[in-house]
């Protein structure tokens, strides 16, 4: 028996004299359990021994009546009011470590992802895989039983991760999240695979919708040349400021709900067009804003010089007022005229170096929960 301290721990460790001491004199341990265990404790016992997988498991001193150790006479003995914990043995070397996940519709393979092969192991139920990729882990329990389904277990976080990881990520859960066929792949050939069941509707709904603000924010990143980490957090604002700055880049026309008037200063010329719109008629106007820009996680995100536009916009009664007075007394320069969209519309927007297809017709936001600007 080896003794070493940590802190104010005092560790006993069992130490092999000789290679067959195992033989010669074995050692048993036996628990004795104290009423059924939480179901996510039954889940971590049945990973770690009925699997092998890879992990710490602690049974508090609640779940334990008893911890009988059964060998030589001086360490033989019965141990009540005991914590007992569990954890995985030494990593054995991996003979290949480059794995990839394949799924398949019948023999067709419908996509592949690259991973590393961090474990494989072995317990009293099946054995286990588990493939580790970039933010994320997969981790697949095969029984050893004939026809006995096998599951799968997939976590990941997007944190610290650039939206093009991310994005891997995202459609790796959404090839799991649709089911079908899937197989962990080797040079030397299938480590392991199965058949998954389909996750519910509102799990793939929720993918799908965090896949499209990344690749809003990945295409925003490679416009502006500026790349960093997923937010944390974003705002409804920001949601929308971000899915239109996609749209703008992709050469469409948006309206926007964040310009809803606009300000004018006449230079002091006059035209029968100006009279008419000042008088409260509709008008078409078109203006330009320097650049277009938004912020997310500090960094300012300029995609450019933008154009905006309405068919229809009227006056602000009191202005037009003002400065037709202005006008007919030979003062207009300099006046300030607002002009509002009809209807309560937006003005709309569009980048200045854009050839879009649709002219000026907005395209949709397509931004679930939210109302599409008119």
């Amino acid at each position: 028996m080896d003794f070493a301290r940590q802190g104010k721990t005092v560790v006993h460790t069992l130490r092999a004299k000789h290679p067959r001491a195992h033989e010669v004199s074995p050692v048993e341990i036996t628990l004795t359990g104290n009423g059924p265990l939480t179901p996510d404790l039954a889940q971590a016992v049945r990973r770690s021994l009925g699997f092998g997988l890879p992990e710490e498991v602690v049974l508090p001193r609640g779940a334990v009546e008893s911890l009988t150790v059964s060998g030589p006479d001086w360490l033989s003995g019965k141990h009540r009011d005991v914590e007992v914990r569990w954890q995985p043995a030494d990593k054995v070397p991996l003979a290949e470590t480059a794995v990839e996940v394949a799924f398949l519709d019948g023999e067709h393979v419908t996509a592949c992802y690259p991973g590393t092969l961090a474990h494989v192991g072995r317990g009293n139920v099946g054995r286990s895989v588990r493939v580790d990729l970039a933010g994320g882990s997969l981790e697949l329990m095969i029984p050893a039983a004939s026809g006995a389904s096998a599951s799968l277990r997939f976590t990941f976080s997007l944190e610290k991760l650039e939206p093009a990881a991310g994005l891997r990520l995202l459609r790796f859960y959404e090839r799991i999240a649709a089911g079908g066929a899937f197989e962990v792949r080797a040079s030397a050939g299938v480590i392991g695979g199965g058949e998954l069941p389909p996750r519910p509707e509102a799990a793939r709904q929720e993918a799908a919708r965090l896949r499209g603000y990344i690749e809003d924010l990945e295409a925003v990143q490679r416009h502006c040349e500026q790349y960093f980490p997923i937010p944390d957090e974003l705002t409804p604002t920001d949601r929308i400021a971000l899915r239109m700055a996609r749209l703008l880049i992709q050469g469409h026309c948006v309206a926007s709900p964040f310009l809803r008037q606009a300000r004018f200063t006449l230079n002091g010329q006059d035209s029968p067009t100006l009279r008419s719109l000042l008088s409260g008629e509709p008008h078409a106007v078109r203006g330009s804003i320097a650049a277009f820009a938004l912020t997310l996680a500090g960094r300012h995100l300029e995609l450019g010089p933008v154009h905006f536009y309405h068919p229809h916009v009227t006056v602000d009664e009191e202005n037009g007022r003002r400065a037709l007075a202005a006008l007919e007394a030979g003062r207009g320069e300099g006046c300030e005229v607002t002009v509002r969209p009809v209807g309560g519309e937006c003005f709309r927007h569009l980048l200045r170096d854009a050839a879009p297809g649709s002219g000026w017709t907005p395209v949709p936001l397509e931004l679930p929960g939210f109302t599409e600007p008119r």
